[in-house]
């Protein structure tokens, strides 16, 4: 989960908000190839090198030249996300590859992760890339298959959740909160693609938007884990909430086969998985109430590991040395991530408060080592040997 996230706008308000921005302006000579945009993010400005490119894969080279961590997306006209690249701090340069078709689109730079962003409008031009690797088409295929197979599988656990808070039963919501979280915590690019859905289920207080009341306004199982750990209780807003949370998780779940997935969304998807336990796993942000950061973390791995599993074949050709570099961080973390697990086996771990600041750090370094290649997977699935 993300500390913030993009809401869904219409059209009209989106082209309003365009209109109103400040500080959004396009350089006068383009620079890399013609599939190449940089992006030059600053507090106070989203600076493009070209507003057009071919259609087919284009690559997101963005430079943060301000003094806030930023963030850069890539979106379709209604805010579903094609891409992104989240926690780009100051005076450092990330890139990201997606797949797009001829359409607009619009960039949005985020400084301090924050808002709706600095947006500029794009636009896609042309027939696109030549027909891809039927491998590549394979693993689309598969990989939304285990999407749908994930949604499926989570909403009985949900229940399991939702039914122990509606009947008061505090152990037994307790007991069943953390296997809730697994489905989507393997998939949860997916889901966040669709910009209305993550809000809802899965925000902690302080992703909260500004003007949203933590009283009122905030839903879905972080707002009922600290019921649950915290304020120990379980009144009528809690059983409120039980049944909203099992409504939104359906709408997520009917949803899940209209993602649009690509080779490139795959790719970008494990690393971002790999980001959410770097910024919140790692640091016991996201389950700071109920300690079950390490099942999130498991879960996220598995997600990430899957879609490169997946995407492997082709990589391999194209880029043999990351996919063995990829190969030795994945195990290399799961074997690390087995230190941790109870004696009960599955899906239980050690409660993350009762985890060291010397092992959070072997953990956080471990993430590390396999982000940094995992970062280029991308380039190397859409790259020509």
């Amino acid at each position: 989960m993300r500390p913030v996230r993009l809401s869904v706008v219409t059209a009209a308000a989106t082209a309003a908000a365009l209109a109103a921005v400040t500080g959004c302006t396009e350089k006068s000579d383009a620079k890399g190839g013609e599939h190449t945009v940089e992006v030059a993010a600053s507090d106070s400005a989203c600076e493009l090198s070209k507003k057009e490119f071919p259609a087919g894969h284009v690559e997101l080279d963005v430079e943060n030249k301000g003094s806030k961590v930023t963030e850069v997306y890539l979106l379709f006209p209604d805010d579903r996300i094609v891409t992104e690249r989240e926690n780009i701090g100051p005076g450092t340069r990330q890139k990201v590859t997606a797949e797009v078709k001829a359409g607009s689109y619009t960039i949005a730079c985020k400084p301090g992760m924050k808002g709706e962003g600095i947006r500029q409008k794009v636009t896609a031009t042309g027939e696109g890339a030549a027909k891809r690797d039927p491998r590549l088409d394979k693993a689309v295929a598969a990989y939304r298959t285990y999407a749908q197979e994930q949604a499926d599988q989570t909403l009985p656990k949900v229940k399991v959740f939702t039914d122990a808070v509606r009947a008061g039963d505090l152990d037994a919501a307790k007991k069943a909160y953390a296997a809730s979280r697994i489905g989507w915590e393997r998939t949860e690019p997916v889901a966040e693609s669709f910009g209305d859905i993550d809000p809802k289920v899965d925000v902690r207080e302080d992703g909260l938007e500004k003007g949203q009341d933590p009283e009122k306004d905030w839903t879905g199982w972080h707002r009922l884990e600290r019921a649950l750990w915290q304020d120990k209780k379980i009144g009528a807003r809690e059983k409120q909430l039980a049944t909203q949370l099992d409504k939104d998780l359906a709408d997520w779940q009917q949803r899940v086969g209209k993602a649009v997935i690509t080779p490139s969304s795959m790719a970008n998807g494990a690393k971002e998985l790999l980001d959410e336990v770097a910024t919140g796993k790692v640091t016991g942000e996201e389950e700071r109430y109920s300690h079950t950061d390490l099942v999130d973390f498991k879960a996220n791995v598995e997600g990430a590991e899957t879609s490169y599993v997946l995407l492997k074949p082709v990589a391999s050709e194209n880029d043999p040395k990351l996919t063995k570099e990829l190969d030795k961080q994945f195990a290399a973390l799961d074997t690390l991530l087995d230190k941790y697990r109870s004696e009960q086996g599955g899906y239980a771990f050690t409660a993350y408060d009762k985890v060291g600041k010397a092992d959070r750090k072997e953990l956080s370094d471990a993430v590390n080592a396999l982000a940094e290649p995992l970062s280029k997977l991308a380039a190397a699935v859409v790259t020509k040997k």
